[in-house]
């Protein structure tokens, strides 16, 4: 694999990524924790969600190492992660409950684990595993940019899409995230 910019890949990387992080899904959580807590941070969540976006990159195969697993282990595993996330989004039901919403929610739990979560860190293992680092970086890069636009602008956006433009929305990468979820598996379990 070379490690340089291709397009393609990064194409590919980034719609991964957009519809693991599925920031247009989350709108209606994300309005209900500015509710909440009364403002949203979006420079802190997003500058957060890029560092535990790139460190994860980098240093989440060493930690997998230290722990005992493989790559190929980590994106299996990941990938019924995703299934899981894939059917919550369409089906409309919720396997992961979110925590109390505190002072801190730009953080936690809006960063980590809504944005930067556990399906978003095994994804970055598993592409690590087909595409050049350089590209994950930009397709990282361009999801963090995608985040904090969707931040800063979710009352206009919830106004835009209504709530059946945003149902709408969340199925559709509910079905292309089930599809990832497969693409995983088979290419990491040899199927």
């Amino acid at each position: 694999m070379i490690d340089t910019f291709d397009p393609r890949q990064i194409l590919s990387v980034t719609m991964i990524l957009f519809a693991i992080i599925d920031i247009l899904g989350t709108i209606p959580i994300i309005i209900g924790m500015r509710q909440r807590a009364g403002h949203i941070e979006s420079e802190k969540a997003s500058l957060t969600v890029l560092v535990l976006m790139i460190v994860f990159l980098f240093v989440g195969e060493e930690l997998l190492k230290i722990i005992g697993l493989d790559i190929s282990s980590f994106a299996i595993a990941g990938s019924l992660v995703i299934f899981i996330i894939a059917m919550e989004m369409i089906l409309g039901i919720q396997f992961f409950k979110e925590d109390d919403i505190s002072s801190t929610v730009s953080i936690v739990p809006l960063a980590f684990p809504l944005i930067a979560g556990a399906g978003t860190m095994t994804t970055l293992l598993s592409l690590k595993s087909q595409y050049a680092t350089a590209n994950i970086i930009v397709g990282i890069i361009l999801n963090t940019i995608i985040v904090y636009v969707v931040l800063k602008n979710v009352q206009l956006l919830e106004r835009m899409l209504g709530k059946t433009g945003l149902g709408v929305v969340r199925k559709a990468f509910g079905v292309i995230l089930l599809a990832i979820a497969i693409k995983l598996f088979r290419s990491n379990s040899g199927l």
